[in-house]
């Protein structure tokens, strides 16, 4: 690991981390007596509190009390355990409303798993026991008189106390920011975590698709199609062979360069699916050997006692090879240098180059497919890329041991 490193890569890490709080959507501006977007967003939330509150309340007291009461009898606890999920609908408006108008970010709670849970009475059991459509429950059993409130005190602001409502609709608005937060989000930091997981499946899975693609359009336009015209070819020596067995030796000739350049078109998509060298060598001998067909010259550097295990290995393979290909394509730059190494769980990639700097997520150089590769498995992606140079990119991947 160069000197210094890691106290860099940290020190950029919690700067990303600083850098994306100040771009959190919760937090708005601050309020001033000019009514600006944010203002009246958060006064249409108020005066919808009413509204929603009334259709929570009603939805409580009238279906919930008569499921329960109806428990006596067969169709009681599927009637409560339909209205709670029906509770859970109305938590979802509520988020997309708190969204949408307070610019609140709350995960989606994950859907119960039913179609696992076996037979009729563990799916009721699974929803009797919702932790998440229990607090909406009490969401909307507490709003009415919170709804009437901001209801009311909104609208007479609204033509008395105008000139300090923005203030007055910041605070009343962060209040309903707490209670969406704190009873309509996931039920626990578990629930966050699947929610999470479920994100980045999507995303495991787009790539995969675009991969297969990629494959089956390289298949199909390169070696397929020098395939097809070497038996056309082959063909058509057979029948010049003992008319004109020159032109025939000819036509073999050249097949025999289109069976090479076939040969050297697989090579290059079997070590662009899974190199070889890779598999035999590890990551430091893989590596070098994608830096030596880098147009600048590249110093590797991999300190690791040990392999990671397969998947992490991969990846990072991959990340340095494209981020290599853009050094080579857009930086301008005169040389370059790729470290590899590893700190307590996590393995950290570090590639650099003196160019012209200017990378970012947005710039169309695959650097978000990579942010998001390195994300679904728990990864981190920061680029430091002033305008004009240099530009240091750190990846940092979980570090899992390699099955013997």
């Amino acid at each position: 690991m160069p000197p210094g490193t890691l106290a860099h890569v940290t020190e950029k890490l919690l700067s990303a981390s600083a850098a994306t709080a100040d771009r959190n959507p919760d937090r708005p501006p601050p309020a001033r007596l000019a009514y600006d977007a944010h203002t009246w967003k958060e006064i249409a939330h108020l005066l919808a509190n009413l509204p929603m509150a009334l259709l929570g309340f009603v939805y409580v007291v009238t279906v919930l009390p008569t499921s329960a009461f109806l428990t006596v009898t067969v169709i009681g606890f599927p009637l409560l355990a339909a209205g709670l999920l029906g509770a859970r609908q109305l938590g979802r408006l509520e988020r997309a409303r708190a969204r949408k108008l307070l610019g609140v970010r709350v995960d989606e709670p994950s859907r119960l798993p039913v179609r696992s849970a076996g037979g009729l009475f563990p799916r009721l059991w699974m929803a009797l026991k919702d932790p998440v459509a229990w607090r909406t429950v009490l969401y909307d059993f507490i709003r009415l008189p919170w709804g009437i409130l901001t209801f009311t005190l909104t609208l007479t602001s609204l033509f008395v106390l105008w000139p300090v409502l923005p203030f007055i609709a910041r605070g009343l608005a962060n209040v309903d920011r707490a209670m969406v937060r704190g009873l309509l989000s996931p039920s626990d930091e578990l629930e966050r975590r699947i929610a999470e997981l479920e994100s980045d499946r999507g995303v495991v899975v787009d790539t995969a698709a675009a991969d297969l693609r990629r494959i089956e359009r390289d298949l199909h336009d390169g070696a397929q199609a020098r395939l097809v015209n070497l038996a056309m070819g082959l063909g058509l020596a057979k029948e010049k062979l003992l008319e004109d067995p020159d032109y025939a030796a000819a036509m073999v000739e050249e097949a025999h360069g289109e069976v090479k350049l076939a040969l050297q078109e697989l090579r290059d998509l079997a070590r662009g699916i899974h190199p070889a060298v890779l598999t035999d060598r590890g990551l430091d001998a893989a590596l070098s050997a994608v830096a030596s067909r880098c147009t600048v010259p590249v110093k590797v550097t991999v300190d690791l006692e040990y392999r990671p295990a397969e998947a992490i290995e991969g990846i990072a393979y991959f990340t340095v090879s494209e981020l290599l290909q853009n050094v080579s394509k857009h930086s301008g730059a005169k040389a370059a240098s790729v470290d590899v190494w590893r700190t307590e769980e996590r393995l950290l990639i570090q590639v650099a180059d003196d160019g012209r700097g200017g990378a970012h997520l947005d710039g169309g150089t695959g650097m978000r497919g990579l942010a998001e590769r390195l994300d679904a498995v728990d990864g981190l992606f920061v680029i430091d890329s002033p305008s004009g140079g240099p530009t240091v990119i750190t990846a940092e991947l979980p570090w899992r041991d390699r099955q013997r």
